[in-house]
């Protein structure tokens, strides 16, 4: 007999960035593990340190980063943490993204411009990343920028069933705040049962975030209408798509979003919109300034656990969300 037979059993171990901490405690507690002790800070020149406190030798490596703002800062801690793993000889490394940055820039609109989403893939992979698990991808075709394994989670059911939980289901229309989320909407509608409307916006391609809402394509007359977009980061466009819909008859509006980027003038958009309640789910932390009473957000820690679990014990993420 030649070789050398181990009778070890499979370890998971888990990690986190510094961007959104509370997320991975949550997780973490819903797989039953601690998260693993991590070194980490900055030089004074910016520059980012990691160094883990355990052996992640022969692991199964699940690491945690939601890119939230310094958006580059976080992105990068989370490639030399996978580098770190890497190099310390870890069976395979697993890269949660709950929130994927760069998303938005999945393809070219005019010439000279980069495809950044598949730069984030590109820079993931050659750090040491064997697998990416992430959160509503602003468009399905960036897990084809991945060169390995893409496990992509929905919020759907837990953003549909809390608003189908406390309406009038009888009186609800879903509507999508623009012609690329009518397919996102439709899961929404089967789901409720609720029919389907559409706010026709044009974006003015020259200056970012500017938005002009045109016109609602169906019935939202004395209906209570939800919105439901993966992101919301200015509130420009979704805060025009309530407007429209008010102007055109709605009862009441509910804006439903996956992750709460909510930067730059966010704050006051919400704050001054009739829209009667905005939902997230907590991929993204949610910034102080908008601890506002209509402000909900729901955790989607138990959505990425029940994945983790999966992953590891090499069963199946698809059966999740099988029931959409």
């Amino acid at each position: 007999m030649t070789g050398i037979k181990t009778t070890g059993e499979k370890k998971m171990m888990f990690f986190s960035g510094r961007a959104h901490p509370e997320l991975a405690e949550e997780i973490a507690q819903e797989l039953g593990v601690g998260v693993v002790p991590t070194k980490a800070f900055d030089f004074a020149n910016g520059e980012i340190y990691v160094r883990y406190q355990e052996s992640a030798r022969g692991a199964d490596c699940f690491l945690i980063q939601s890119h939230t703002s310094p958006i580059n800062q976080w992105i990068m801690e989370q490639l030399i943490m996978i580098d770190a793993l890497k190099r310390a000889s870890a069976r395979s490394i697993t890269v949660i993204v709950p929130f994927y940055g760069y998303a938005r820039q999945d393809k070219k609109h005019r010439g000279r411009e980069p495809i950044s989403a598949r730069l984030i893939a590109d820079l993931m992979k050659t750090a040491g990343a064997d697998r990416i698990l992430a959160v509503d991808l602003h468009t399905d075709q960036i897990q084809g920028f991945f060169d390995g394994p893409v496990d992509h989670l929905f919020a759907l059911p837990l953003l549909a069933d809390y608003v189908g939980g406390k309406v009038d289901r009888d009186k609800l229309t879903v509507v999508s705040p623009d012609a690329g989320r009518v397919r996102v909407a439709d899961r929404w509608c089967d789901r409720l049962g609720a029919p389907l409307a559409i706010v026709h916006k044009r974006r003015d391609k020259d200056v970012a975030n500017q938005v002009t809402v045109h016109e609602v394509v169906g019935d939202v007359k004395g209906r209570i209408c939800v919105l439901v977009d993966d992101m919301i980061d200015t509130g420009g466009t979704i805060c025009a798509a309530a407007e429209a819909l008010f102007a055109h008859g709605a009862a009441d509006v509910i804006v439903t979003a996956t992750h709460g980027v909510l930067s730059g003038p966010a704050a006051d958009r919400l704050k001054n919109s009739k829209v009667s309640e905005f939902v997230f789910t907590n991929t993204l932390p949610t910034p102080g300034e908008l601890d506002l009473d209509k402000i909900k957000v729901l955790s989607i820690a138990p959505t990425i656990a029940s994945a983790v679990r999966e992953v590891f014990e090499d069963g199946s993420v698809t059966s999740l969300f099988d029931e959409q």
